[in-house]
């Protein structure tokens, strides 16, 4: 017979899952000034700092 999950688990995979929901990949260019060649900055910030990480 195969596993099956228990309740518990299936609950908090939700909560988990409903959490993750609230997390965004940001990524901005910067341009160097030394060279004038754009870099990406890379980042997973909460859904309310997205604004706050872009105007760095």
């Amino acid at each position: 017979m195969a596993k099956t999950a228990s309740k518990n688990a299936k609950v908090k995979d939700l909560k988990a899952s409903a959490e993750a929901k609230n997390w965004t990949k940001v990524i901005r260019a910067v341009r160097s000034p030394k060279s004038g060649a754009y870099t990406f900055k890379e980042a997973i910030v909460h859904k309310d700092k997205v604004k706050d990480f872009l105007s760095q």
